[in-house]
């Protein structure tokens, strides 16, 4: 079990339950959902900065590309658990943005992991700065720390 202050780390906190679709034969969340419920936490992230996704961006010439994702499994979840999905930005770079990504159960972290996204021009495929709208926002909501 880790320290119940790990969670506290997040401004952003969305709670799931685990569905029966999820789970593999050992009765555990098969690998590849917890990146969907990396996605499913983002997706809520930009809810909560005031700019959903994809309509937070429209109009700024560029779009948002997931180029890295890490996943660090430590415990399973199984069917039915309660999941708490944990964001935070870690880092804003000047065209990339990490986010650092946690799953609790009742405080204890499951996975950690983390998403890089790149701000690019949606034709050419080349890199553009982030939007100040955006981090503005971002930047706004995590130095107002918990906001779950």
């Amino acid at each position: 079990m880790h320290k119940p202050s790990e969670l506290a780390a997040f401004p952003l906190r969305h709670s799931l339950r685990v569905r029966w679709a999820e789970v593999d034969p050992q009765n555990i969340v098969f690998n590849g959902h917890y990146l969907t419920y990396f996605d499913i936490g983002i997706t809520e992230y930009w809810r909560a900065i005031g700019l959903p996704y994809p309509e937070g961006i429209a109009g700024t010439g560029g779009d948002l590309f997931a180029v890295r994702s890490v996943i660090n499994y430590h415990a399973s979840a199984h069917f039915d658990d309660i999941l708490e999905i944990a964001v935070r930005a870690a880092k804003l770079g000047n065209s990339s943005m990490t986010f650092e990504m946690g799953i609790f159960r009742e405080g204890e972290r499951l996975i950690s992991g983390e998403v890089v996204y790149v701000n690019a021009d949606p034709e050419s495929k080349t890199s553009r700065p982030l939007p100040q709208k955006l981090r503005t926002a971002i930047e706004a909501y995590e130095a107002a720390g918990n906001n779950a």
